[in-house]
């Protein structure tokens, strides 16, 4: 059974955008470039040239940029600002990751987390086509989905940072147990949000991401091209890393 889901909360990415660097400090995504790093080593070419899809605040594009030619693309404007601030010279475009076109190619493709909002399996295919369209030859896609299906198991969790001028936020994340057959996860959000004022308000708001299983991403992958390969994360989250090479003599993808 697969759900029908909305689409994603947009106050997170929009109206709180600007509160993203406290949400999910900059610090916090160290770890992941240099898994990001690594697993571009799995490109049949040197990368130099980097695409990431479903860029958000550019906190991953932060860690990378001094490594890499980045060029950033986000569906969410008010996101792109946020990054923009934080990653002064580098390329920002608007775009979907399901059916974005920028008419060039890369040495390596990232979608970090924001895979997640592939809530069918139509949307996760058009992200890995689009990811496949922009790769050269050799070149590598890696995806950062949060969670599989394999391992997945519930969770309740809290964060939140403060500023230097007194400002800050605090969240709540309680993910709730997928229905049998679900190919989707539901996540309530509660944001409490401290102007430098001292004034509170609070936020809540449902995110609905996908989950399916490690077969079904491998099979997607290799039906838009791609050489696959699958990492587990050791220690932390423990998460599931999905890497697709083009190979340097492909045909077109299955099902094209």
């Amino acid at each position: 059974m697969t759900t029908t889901a909305p689409e994603p909360a947009g106050r997170l990415y929009g109206e709180l955008a600007r509160w993203w660097p406290l949400i999910s400090p900059v610090d916090v995504y160290a770890e992941d470039a240099g898994l990001a790093t690594e697993l571009f080593g799995l490109a049949g070419r040197p990368v130099r040239q980097v695409l990431e899809l479903g860029s958000g605040g550019g906190h991953l594009a932060y860690h990378l940029r001094s490594r890499y030619e980045l060029t950033l693309v986000d569906l969410s404007p008010d996101m792109l600002a946020v990054s923009r601030e934080l990653n002064p010279g580098v390329e920002h475009l608007d775009g979907d990751m399901r059916d974005v076109r920028l008419g060039r190619t890369f040495d390596a493709v990232l979608v970090h987390d924001a895979i997640d909002y592939m809530t069918t399996r139509q949307d996760l295919s058009s992200a890995f086509r689009t990811a496949f369209a922009h790769l050269r030859p050799g070149g590598v896609a890696v995806f950062f989905p949060d969670h599989v299906s394999d391992t997945f198991e519930p969770l309740t969790d809290c964060g939140g940072s403060d500023a230097d001028d007194g400002s800050g936020v605090r969240y709540l994340e309680w993910s709730l147990p997928p229905r049998p057959g679900d190919t989707t996860v539901r996540t309530e959000y509660t944001f409490t949000l401290r102007d430098a004022a001292g004034a509170v308000r609070t936020v809540h708001e449902t995110h609905v991401t996908g989950l399916f299983a490690v077969a079904e991403w491998e099979r997607l992958l290799a039906a838009a091209g791609f050489t696959v390969s699958t990492a587990r994360e050791e220690g932390g989250m423990g998460r599931t890393m999905f890497a697709g090479t083009r190979p340097r003599a492909a045909g077109p993808p299955a099902g094209r």
